[in-house]
């Protein structure tokens, strides 16, 4: 087995010059990239920061008490966020998905939820509006969340084994917190609720079964992840990596499965059926069948760095176009400059890479711009 080696490479310092262009782009709701790709799901980190230290995202070795996480002042404010998605839905987005970090670590992040809530797409609809949350502040803030406008949850949950559920986050944290957030977001209307699972392997493959007859009948949608090599700190190792396929032969093996037709273009995951109608699961398998084809997703960093993919190295600078008295017109037409340009497909291009060349490749961490 390979030593894991954790590097120390800190992405956030790096950044693309985000440019006003010479010929401006006009938000038509059109925008395609250099593989036609439209521009239609935005997700938003609004913290660096989280109250777990799963390994596979925020390794305590690394994320210890004398990391330096990033400074208030450089947080884009509520309002900042605000306006650059409007400028976002006028290019075609029509979902918005908070993240973190742990988004919930927000301070009144109600009061954002309400503010792009009020937000119309371009053809006149609020847009979707979700949030990706580890569980553990879910169930204070359910409520409060349904209220503010949030229309659904995604929680990450690894596990109901309560001993390796606390080894896995890290910090000790019970199972049955998570569930009792689960279960108020349930309650308040904060659905259909989704759960991702990261199966790794030698890890918790054990709780693949466990977890389907959990949620199998609730309306809970329960979705399974490949480890993916996000970021640089997480010793991502391909034996580790558990193949979707793999992961539906064993549920298969106790819960007969029908495939499903995707809901949208661009769905990160391959949805499955119960063939008894009891449900749903969910396949994302980035590592093993990449779906770069048809991404249509852009991330903006909480201090409003623009990437264009999961496993990009640089993001661009709209903060110092934000701040530097840029018009909303300007704004809209440097982010339809950088959509206009992006070819990335690093999942496709996975599989041809030299091992090294792969895991050694320089990429923002999962931390920082969300899952």
């Amino acid at each position: 087995m390979a030593e894991r080696v954790i590097p120390l490479v800190d992405q956030r310092l790096a950044a693309l010059r985000a440019v006003l262009p010479a010929r401006p782009v006009p938000a038509t709701g059109l925008v395609a990239d250099a593989r036609g790709r439209p521009l239609r799901d935005l997700r938003i980190s609004v913290t660096d920061r989280c109250n777990f230290r799963c390994s596979y995202c925020m390794p305590k070795e690394v994320f210890d008490k004398n990391y330096q996480y990033l400074p208030h002042a450089s947080l884009l404010s509520f309002e900042e966020i605000t306006r650059l998605a409007r400028q976002f839905l006028a290019h075609g987005v029509h979902k918005i998905r908070l993240t973190g970090g742990e988004p919930l670590l927000r301070k009144n992040i109600e009061i954002l939820v309400e503010q792009l809530a009020g937000l119309r797409t371009v053809d006149g609809t609020p847009p979707e509006l979700t949030l990706t949350t580890n569980g553990s502040l879910l169930a204070r803030k359910a409520r409060a969340l349904k209220d503010a406008g949030l229309q659904r949850v995604t929680v990450s949950l690894d596990g109901l084994d309560d001993a390796v559920f606390r080894r896995m986050n890290d910090v000790d944290f019970p199972v049955a917190e998570v569930l009792e957030g689960i279960a108020a977001a349930r309650e308040a209307g904060l659905g259909p609720v989704k759960v991702n699972m990261v199966v790794k392997r030698g890890t918790n493959e054990h709780e693949i079964l466990p977890m389907a007859r959990h949620f199998r009948g609730t309306g809970i949608v329960l979705r399974f992840i490949e480890y993916m090599d996000v970021g640089a700190t997480n010793g991502w190792r391909m034996d580790e990596v558990m193949p979707s396929a793999e992961v539906r032969a064993r549920l298969a093996t106790e819960f007969p499965l029908v495939p499903l037709d995707p809901n949208a273009p661009g769905e990160t995951a391959e949805r499955w059926g119960y063939a008894d109608d009891a449900g749903e699961v969910g396949f994302i398998s980035s590592v093993t069948q990449a779906f770069c084809g048809d991404c249509n997703r852009a991330r903006l960093s909480t201090e409003g760095k623009l990437y264009l993919c999961l496993f990009a190295g640089n993001g661009y600078d709209l903060r110092s176009l934000l701040r530097g008295n840029a018009t909303d017109e300007e704004l809209a037409s440097a982010i339809g400059h950088i959509w206009q340009g992006r070819d990335d497909r690093y999942s496709e291009l996975r599989g041809t890479m030299a091992a090294d060349e792969g895991s050694g490749r320089r990429r923002v961490e999962m931390s920082y711009i969300g899952g």
